[in-house]
């Protein structure tokens, strides 16, 4: 590719994530560093949007070469999988049970209208705003990624509808503590769980969602717990 080439495809992705995934927290890479050197991850970005939106297939070894024109020491190139489900790029990379892209150490851009699923942003604001705290999730459940007012993911019989979650069920529901969740994934995990900004599970808020364990997790919890407190009676 001719840098022009690369500058009309790099407005092109700007455009579109102006327009389309800036809201969802999805970052732009800079088109070159402070040295006036083009940056890897834009490289990849405009390789696998060279002809969007009539995106292809492209392999690791086709991106390597590509990127080793410009950074000659390159051995293998990695951005492509990190661009996507760490950074909210919906890129798909090769697996047996992806919908999009089968064969391992492929990878295509599928569209540059909508993020990653599921993704749902590296920085949360605080904020009190309902309003606000659902757009900076996209609209979308917390912890299951299912969008309001479309089809649950997991209940394709049933139309998502957000509610307001405790990140800490100790704490109040207030600014700071507050996540949207599906109804489904608001009542399923009911106060059991402490999470993070992002839905994801960092705590146990209830101990009696231990009696949900098998025998074989009640007796290795008993274990960690026995070997913390050093065999106390729990009764004295």
């Amino acid at each position: 590719m001719t840098d022009r080439e690369i500058e009309e495809v790099y407005q092109i992705i700007k455009d579109y994530h102006e327009k389309y995934l800036k809201k969802h927290g999805v970052k732009l890479p800079k088109l070159k560093d402070a040295d006036g050197k083009y940056t890897r991850n834009a490289l990849v970005l405009i390789y696998l949007a060279k002809f969007y939106p009539s995106t292809v297939l492209v392999t690791k070894q086709d991106l390597t070469a590509f990127i080793r024109k410009f950074y000659p020491e390159t051995n293998d190139v990695q951005q492509a999988r990190h661009l996507g489900a760490q950074s909210g790029w919906f890129i798909s990379a090769g697996g047996r049970d992806n919908v999009h892209v089968k064969k391992i150490g492929e990878y295509r851009l599928i569209t540059l209208e909508r993020p990653y699923p599921n993704f749902k942003g590296h920085r949360i604001e605080t904020t009190g705003n309902w309003e606000n705290i659902k757009q900076q999730y996209g609209n979308r459940c917390a912890t299951c990624g299912s969008e309001e007012n479309k089809k649950n993911i997991h209940y394709p019989n049933t139309i998502t509808k957000l509610q307001k979650s405790h990140i800490d069920p100790f704490k109040s529901l207030i600014e700071g503590n507050i996540i949207p969740q599906c109804q489904k994934c608001n009542r399923a995990y009911r106060n059991f769980w402490v999470f993070d900004e992002r839905g994801r599970v960092r705590g146990i808020a209830k101990p009696a969602v231990i009696k949900k364990c098998s025998k074989d997790i009640k007796w290795k919890i008993y274990k960690i717990l026995y070997n913390e407190f050093k065999g106390t009676n729990p009764n004295e």
